[in-house]
């Protein structure tokens, strides 16, 4: 492969490091807070399972960011995703669980505003729309599944250790879905920039499996945000899991399957074809935020349980995560926008 190349789609696999250093943590990040499953492990399962989802079903979500701006130049490309990785680091060394999907849309509304290309207003508020959708329907699954948890508990009066042990089980499998739910959502925000120009041609492996373009740009998105977890995840991993709100193992189970579930619904083409058959309505297929989702269930388990669970949630935290929230496509956009200026007029780059 050109050289030339590899350096624009290194930003790409930074945005994907920083992707695995604040979004893929969340994941565990109740499991490894109330010291259920040790970060180690965390970090392989997490990485191992969101390549594969990546990989194997990426290919959904990735889309829905091509409707809001259609970037054709590798270095456009590079520049867009440089910003948003940029902007998640900056979150991510304050300890902030910020939204990587946030950060590719601030990114690539700063690239329109810099090539006089119309933001189609219908797609960016439908992503917004998602923005405020994600933590509440993460709320929700979050209240139904303790209830009905707690109910099972009650039902069956399983000795504390074995319950223990049974939680235990849980959060390893749902850490494992949830981080193949990530892989499938979230990769759109790490490569989904980079399909236009794709550098790859299609190739067969030992066995007959046939990777095309598109898979090999997400195969190298994948590896690069498994990076970002093993190497940089646990500050945020313990903002989530331990410093918004105390969490039991049960409740740390409860968010893990609500996130995962959140994750679900807005990358598989299956639940929404299945709705759409049934003249429901259509899920659109974007990438998510993982930390909201994740903040949205414990917040839920908070609201559940009346005044004594808001009076535990740190709301002192909450409210600078809610701020970094904010901030993300903001800051985005404006360092995507000084970072095409400077691609062009001093690099001399063609970045439309």
């Amino acid at each position: 492969m050109d050289s030339s190349i590899l350096i624009f789609l290194s930003s790409g696999l930074f945005l994907g490091w920083s992707l695995g250093a604040n979004d893929a943590a969340n994941v565990f990040g109740t499991a490894v807070g109330s010291r259920m499953v040790r970060f180690g492990t965390a970090a392989l399962i997490c990485s191992i399972c969101l390549t594969a989802g990546a990989v194997i079903g990426g290919a959904g979500a990735s889309h829905g960011l091509g409707k809001l701006g259609s970037i054709a130049t590798l270095p456009g490309a590079f520049t867009v995703a440089l910003a948003a990785a940029a902007t998640v680091l900056w979150m991510t060394r304050a300890g902030l669980p910020v939204s990587t999907s946030q950060a590719i849309v601030g990114a690539i509304v700063g690239w329109n505003m810099f090539a006089s290309v119309t933001t189609d207003k219908a797609v960016l508020s439908k992503i917004a729309m998602t923005w405020v959708a994600c933590p509440i329907l993460g709320a929700i699954f979050a209240m139904v599944l303790y209830q009905l948890l707690k109910g099972c508990i009650y039902l069956f009066k399983p000795h504390l250790l074995r319950q223990d042990q049974l939680t235990r089980y849980g959060l390893v499998l749902a850490g494992a879905l949830g981080s193949y739910s990530l892989g499938a959502n979230n990769i759109g925000n790490v490569m989904g920039v980079f399909v236009p120009s794709s550098p790859f041609s299609d190739i067969t492996l030992i066995g007959g499996i046939t990777l095309n373009s598109t898979q090999q740009l997400f195969l190298l998105g994948g590896i690069a945000i498994s990076v970002g977890v093993f190497t940089y995840s646990k500050k945020v991993m313990m903002t989530v899991g331990d410093s918004l709100m105390p969490l039991t193992p049960v409740a740390a189970l409860v968010v893990v399957v609500s996130h995962s579930l959140v994750l679900f619904v807005f990358s598989s083409t299956t639940l929404r074809d299945t709705l759409v058959s049934m003249g429901l309505f259509k899920i659109p297929l974007i990438p998510v935020s993982s930390s909201q989702a994740v903040i949205g269930a414990v917040i839920g388990i908070a609201l559940l349980k009346g005044m004594r669970g808001v009076r535990q949630v740190r709301w002192g935290v909450l409210v600078n995560i809610a701020g970094g929230w904010v901030m993300t496509p903001i800051a985005a956009a404006i360092l995507c926008y000084v970072l095409l200026f400077v691609m062009q007029n001093v690099f001399n780059q063609a970045v439309m």
